[in-house]
């Protein structure tokens, strides 16, 4: 939707000005490195973790996303200064978009698990990088707050990423009220998956990726896609689009490697075809 496969395929020569990314044993990370700004995101930020995200969906290498951020804030939000249109000057080889960047739209279309690695407070718009992650694994330390209401303002577009994961009478409060949730209560709500002691968290996240790269890559990549594309369809169309998707992976080379594993009581060793 924001870049080609093929710009994004050049990520190895592109300097980036408020992220770092790293691919190793098929987990691709990527941090938010903006950290005397508290992460808060402006658009040259969010058009390069759009970019890394287009790199991950289309390179078969890469099978899951972890979410990492610098800093003693997760990330704060917006960056109001730049979205009113203050220049900025970093160094960037990032292209331009064929479209406005969208995170919620990023995120969706990625199809491959992504884990939030939360250490540190998360605030505003910074909900549109949790909303999108399958996975989001906090430190107790962590807090999570809205607080919008209490400037005149309403998170729309964060109210539309968290209404999915959130009883919507919590979510709704929770935008009108402002309040700041602990990991805890956070996890209630279920926007947070696993809340650990920050000593533990790069561990649970270690686990967890290691169990995802495990798993059969073809049929997450379809089942996360069937996943996002059911919401826009009636009851009907979904159980025929549904079928239509099993079909596609009882015909793949993964399934027939899994039914033989399965037979051979070995463990699979997965092409992602």
């Amino acid at each position: 939707m924001f870049y080609t496969a093929e710009q994004s395929a050049q990520i190895e020569t592109v300097r980036f000005a408020y992220i770092q990314h790293a691919l190793q044993a098929h987990v691709l990370t990527l941090t938010l490195n903006r950290p005397e700004k508290k992460n808060a995101m402006s658009p040259l930020f969010m058009q390069e973790i759009a970019f890394v995200l287009n790199h991950a969906k289309h390179n078969s290498d890469v099978r899951v996303v972890v979410l990492r951020a610098n800093g003693t804030i997760f990330c704060a939000g917006a960056d109001l200064k730049a979205m009113a249109g203050s220049n900025e000057a970093p160094v960037s080889d990032v292209p331009a978009p064929m479209q406005e960047v969208r995170l919620g739209d990023a995120f969706n279309q990625l199809y491959k698990p992504c884990i939030a690695a939360v250490h540190a407070p998360v605030y505003a718009g910074g909900f549109l990088l949790l909303g999108g992650c399958t996975h989001v694994i906090a430190s107790d330390k962590a807090v999570f707050g809205l607080p919008e209401i209490s400037r005149g303002l309403w998170p729309f577009q964060v109210m539309a990423s968290l209404l999915p994961l959130m009883p919507a009478r919590t979510l709704l409060d929770w935008c009108m009220r402002g309040r700041i949730l602990s990991a805890a209560e956070a996890m209630q709500t279920g926007l947070v998956w696993q809340v650990t002691a920050p000593e533990q968290l790069d561990q649970a996240v270690n686990q967890l990726s290691q169990e995802l790269t495990e798993k059969a890559p073809l049929a997450i990549r379809k089942g996360l896609e069937a996943f996002h594309t059911i919401r826009s369809l009636s009851a009907g169309a979904q159980h025929e689009y549904l079928y239509e998707q099993l079909q596609i992976l009882l015909k793949s080379d993964d399934a027939a490697e899994g039914i033989k594993a399965f037979t051979e009581k070995r463990s699979p060793v997965w092409k992602g075809q």
